[in-house]
């Protein structure tokens, strides 16, 4: 019987485990988007995962969405990240960089002047953003031509080759929580009436060839997508995710693409998930739905074939040693929800691993 806690081939690259660390967005680049020596801490901290998947990594200039967020998209960025693997490397892990296009999430406050944040129309989100002046009110973006489209799959597929020379394993990117790839597939926010619009194949096409530009640019062993279907966050709402996200896995499935990582928003939506891994025939990274932090009680969905890889977001937050800790049941470490976005070591690379006896 297989087990969380055992090897997993990840498309030609050995996992340790079955157990990931999921994306999560900390805010504490340095000025112009570069990992500090913090980051390397906090990464190598967590190299007993199977897989870590880094927080978003903005692919351009236009593609961030919040402050203090780390790039690809320079040298001085990509020296950064190779500080990054060189050192999770070394502690016998394995990374993969997510690549995040934030799309209409974002402001021109954390923008060069003259930028404002792009989506597939100009539909602007309700609610508010943090920036470095506080609280405002989203802003209309400004509506993708279909040059811009173009450059835009272009921006992606270069910060994919940074990301290979800066170490990683490969790249995931990042089609869910209400982001760019998300927004065009959603008929709330994507008006469009051309090829990138309208119909589901169109509303597909972007997703489908920002990730075939990828898999050409570094291979589709080495490339992952990120999806959550029916996800509410960011102001989405999407009214035929049973018809889109099948026919997306169809219409990537003959890549050949390492994986697929699915975000499950509630479990109403196993059905479905289970029908999308059907469809697929790489590695399925599962983030189940559960109340709480996601701990031991999900490692099962391995045995039983649900998914191959379980990943785990706040409980690896808090508990840099989580393998070890699932293993035993606990205890876990709470994570800090103040200390979540920015600052500095504290809530970030203060958690303690359990004591070795």
């Amino acid at each position: 019987m297989t087990t969380a806690f055992d090897p997993i081939d990840l498309s030609g690259t050995p996992l340790a485990n079955r157990i990931a660390m999921a994306p999560m967005t900390r805010s504490r680049a340095a000025e112009g988007g570069v990992p500090t020596e913090l980051t390397v801490e906090y990464y190598v901290q967590r190299a007993s995962a199977g897989l870590i998947v880094t927080e978003g990594i903005q692919p351009s200039v236009v593609g961030q969405g919040y402050p203090f967020t780390p790039g690809l998209h320079s040298q001085e960025q990509t020296a950064g990240w190779r500080k990054v693997t060189d050192a999770v490397h070394a502690a016998g892990g394995r990374i993969y960089a997510q690549l995040m296009h934030a799309g209409r999430i974002g402001h021109p406050s954390l923008l060069p002047d003259g930028l404002t944040s792009v989506a597939p129309s100009a539909v602007t989100p309700a609610g508010q953003l943090y920036t470095g002046d506080g609280m405002k009110d989203f802003v209309a973006p400004r509506e993708l031509t279909a040059a811009g489209i173009r450059e835009t799959i272009a921006d992606f597929a270069a910060a994919a080759r940074n990301a290979i020379d800066a170490g990683f394993d490969g790249i995931e990117l990042h089609g869910a929580n209400g982001y760019l790839i998300q927004q065009f597939l959603s008929t709330s926010t994507n008006l469009r009436t051309d090829e990138w619009g309208g119909s589901v194949e169109n509303r597909i096409r972007f997703a489908v060839e920002v990730t075939k530009a990828v898999a050409e640019a570094i291979g589709a062993d080495r490339t992952g997508l990120r999806i959550s279907p029916a996800n509410p966050y960011n102001d989405m709402a999407e009214t035929d995710t049973e018809a889109v996200y099948p026919a997306l896995v169809e219409a990537l499935e003959p890549l050949g693409l390492a994986y697929l990582h699915a975000v499950e928003v509630s479990p109403e939506q196993r059905e479905l998930l289970l029908a999308l891994r059907a469809k697929f025939s790489g590695t399925f990274i599962l983030n189940p739905a559960t109340e709480g932090p996601t701990d031991h009680g999900s490692l099962p969905l391995v045995e039983e074939g649900v998914a191959d890889v379980i990943a785990y977001g706040a409980l690896f937050l808090a508990n840099p040693d989580l393998p070890a800790r699932l293993r035993t049941e606990g205890p876990y470490n709470t994570p800090d929800q103040a200390s979540f976005f920015g600052g500095d070591h504290k809530g970030y690379t203060d958690y303690p691993a359990l004591a070795v006896s």
